[in-house]
């Protein structure tokens, strides 16, 4: 089975998002004990669509910017470098207590040492993003779009962005574009809008060809059983998520793809990396494997990633999940907290296991 894409559409994958920095201690040092830094820009969406604008797809960024703001113009200049098109208000900053982009500290851990990310998102300017911001029929009509990916973050970071998601899912369905949607579950983004949350999350999954989530997630936002507790082995793991997924198949019938990583953490730089996948009737799992981890952070989104490029391009199935497999075990390799691929020929050297030099 495969998807059948939109044809002379101007964007592979356009995506909303509220941009932010990450800064993350130099060295996998601790940050309350670190005074070196390195600073990039981030958002669990652009991270997913790095995989394909680094490996040529035309991507476009729905977003929101500060005026003048020095975080704004390197955040310009970062999705720029990654081959991104971005659209959004500038917006003023309203004085020093006024609205900012968001800053992300990460300890990327090590050893035992277990990462710890805080978030500090106070007068994040990407919380006001609306619709009428955008025209949303020159998008999605005239230009043309074969898949926006939409994330649980940015669909559950205020009331105005959960309605411009839920309105980009209308507008995406209107118009024949697919829709891909991570369910991505926050706690603290759902204290207290749980009914509101559940409600808006339950159209968009009605609507969406791709859902992607781990147990908590499908339990969580959409109120789909998890996965039983304490079976032992491998596969008994494996049969459990998979009864998941059927269950989630059930509940909404017009998706044809859904998907969850498997991970297993044996120290912050060693984790068994897995994937489930079911694609119409059909069933394909990456078992576990041991990867290296530089910093896990991103690693999901690199996943994700990876499989829409792989849908985009239009191969077979099977090829969906090894390749998402392949750029989430990238992304865990870099600093940043998504992959830069270089080729295509990068990411299946890393699927097929090979590490040798190429000169």
């Amino acid at each position: 089975m495969n998807i059948t894409m939109k044809k002379n559409c101007a964007w592979s994958l356009l995506t909303p998002t509220s941009m932010g920095v990450r800064i993350t201690p130099v060295g996998g040092q601790p940050v309350h004990c670190s005074d070196t830094y390195f600073m990039q820009a981030t958002s669990a969406e652009t991270n997913v669509a790095s995989v394909a604008s680094f490996l040529g797809l035309p991507v476009k960024v729905l977003t929101k910017f500060v005026k003048g703001s020095p975080i704004a113009r390197f955040i310009k200049d970062d999705l720029s470098r990654r081959h991104m098109s971005y659209e959004g208000l500038e917006v003023d900053q309203g004085g020093p207590w006024g609205y900012r982009h968001q800053f992300n500290i990460a300890d990327s851990g090590f050893g035992q040492r277990g990462p710890r990310v805080h978030n500090d998102r106070a007068g994040e300017v990407g919380r006001t993003l609306n619709v009428k911001e955008f025209d949303i029929e020159r998008i999605f009509g005239k230009e043309g779009v074969q898949i926006v990916h939409l994330s649980g973050l940015i669909g559950a970071l205020s009331p105005e962005t959960s309605k411009f998601c839920l309105e980009l899912a209308r507008a995406a369905k209107r118009h024949g574009t697919k829709i891909s949607f991570d369910l991505n579950y926050r706690a603290s983004f759902w204290k207290g809008r749980e009914k509101e949350l559940r409600k808006i999350f339950l159209e968009i999954a009605g609507s969406s060809d791709i859902l992607v989530g781990n147990e908590e997630d499908f339990q969580l936002c959409l109120g789909v059983e998890g996965p039983e507790a304490g079976g032992k082995g491998l596969k008994a793991q494996i049969d459990s998520f998979k009864e998941m997924i059927t269950r989630a198949k059930k509940a909404f019938p017009k998706a044809s793809v859904f998907a969850t990583t498997l991970r297993e953490v044996m120290s912050a730089n060693r984790h068994l990396w897995g994937a489930i996948m079911s694609e119409g009737k059909n069933w394909h799992v990456v078992e576990p494997r041991e990867i290296e981890v530089l910093d896990r952070i991103g690693g999901g989104d690199g996943f994700v990633g990876g499989m829409l490029y792989a849908v985009l391009k239009g191969w077979e199935p099977e090829k969906w999940i090894q390749f998402g497999w392949a750029t989430g075990a990238l992304a865990v390799t870099s600093n940043t907290d998504y992959g830069q691929p270089a080729d295509e020929e990068q990411v299946w050297s890393i699927w097929k296991g090979n590490a040798r030099v190429r000169r």
